[in-house]
C-alpha cells in the first residue's frame, strides 16, 4: 500500500490436486488408529478433504488433530456379551479388527460412531437369540449385513449418501433365532462440536 510507505503481501490459497487430498486422507487414518479421532470424526473431516478446493480448507481438516490419544481409546474390546439382560458400548473405545458379540435373551447396542480403528475391515460375529441386537454408524461406512435369520427380523437402514474413501468396510455377520437384528447409520448430534465443525466448515 504506497500511501503508507509500505507493501501488504497477501498469501493466496492456491489450488489442490487428489494427491493433496490423499495425503490429508491419511494423515487423518493414522490419526483414527492412533485414538486421535473417532470413527464418526474421521468421516466427517475425510468428507471435508474430499470437497476442499483451495489448500487453507485442505489445511483445516488437520490443524487442529489432538497431539495425545482421547480417554479411552485404549480400551480394546475383543467381546461383548449378554445373557438375560441389556448391553450398551457406547463412546470412545477401541475396535478391533474382530469382534465376537453373543446374546441370549437380552438387547445389545454396540455404537461404533466413537470407536477408533485402525482396520480396513472389521468383522463382527456371534449370534443373537431370543433378543435384539443393534449396530449405529456413521454416515457415509459401508456396512454388510450377513448371517442366518430362524424365526427372527433383520434389517439395514444406511444413509444414501457416498461411501467415503478410506473408511473401513463393517461386515456383520450375526446369527439370528427369534430375534432381531437392525444395523443403521447416524449422523452426529445437531449440537454436538464435531457438528458445529461439519457447519463452519461446510456453511450450512
Amino acid at each position: 500500500m504506497r500511501g503508507a510507505g509500505r507493501v501488504i503481501f497477501r498469501t493466496m490459497s492456491t489450488p489442490i490436486s487428489d494427491v493433496d487430498r490423499e495425503r490429508a486422507a491419511e494423515l487423518l487414518q493414522r490419526a483414527c488408529g492412533d485414538g486421535r479421532l473417532t470413527l464418526e470424526e474421521f468421516t466427517v473431516r475425510v468428507g471435508a478433504v474430499w470437497s476442499a478446493d483451495t489448500s487453507t480448507e485442505l489445511e483445516r481438516t488437520t490443524s487442529d488433530l489432538s497431539p495425545a490419544p482421547l480417554v479411552g481409546s485404549n480400551q480394546t474390546v475383543q467381546q461383548v456379551t449378554c445373557v438375560f439382560g441389556e448391553s450398551k458400548r457406547i463412546g470412545r473405545w477401541r475396535l478391533p479388527r474382530s469382534l465376537r458379540a453373543v446374546t441370549v435373551f437380552g438387547d445389545s447396542l454396540l455404537d461404533l460412531r466413537e470407536v477408533q480403528t485402525d482396520a480396513d475391515v472389521v468383522e463382527i460375529t456371534g449370534r443373537c437369540v431370543f433378543g435384539s441386537f443393534k449396530v449405529i454408524v456413521p454416515e457415509g461406512v459401508e456396512v454388510e449385513l450377513q448371517g442366518s435369520a430362524v424365526f427372527s427380523a433383520k434389517a439395514i437402514e444406511l444413509a444414501p449418501v457416498p461411501r467415503l474413501p478410506g473408511t473401513p468396510l463393517i461386515r456383520v455377520s450375526v446369527n439370528g433365532y427369534f430375534s432381531e437384528i437392525k444395523v443403521r447409520s447416524q449422523g452426529p448430534n445437531s449440537e454436538s462440536p464435531l457438528a458445529r465443525w461439519a457447519r463452519d466448515f461446510f456453511g450450512r
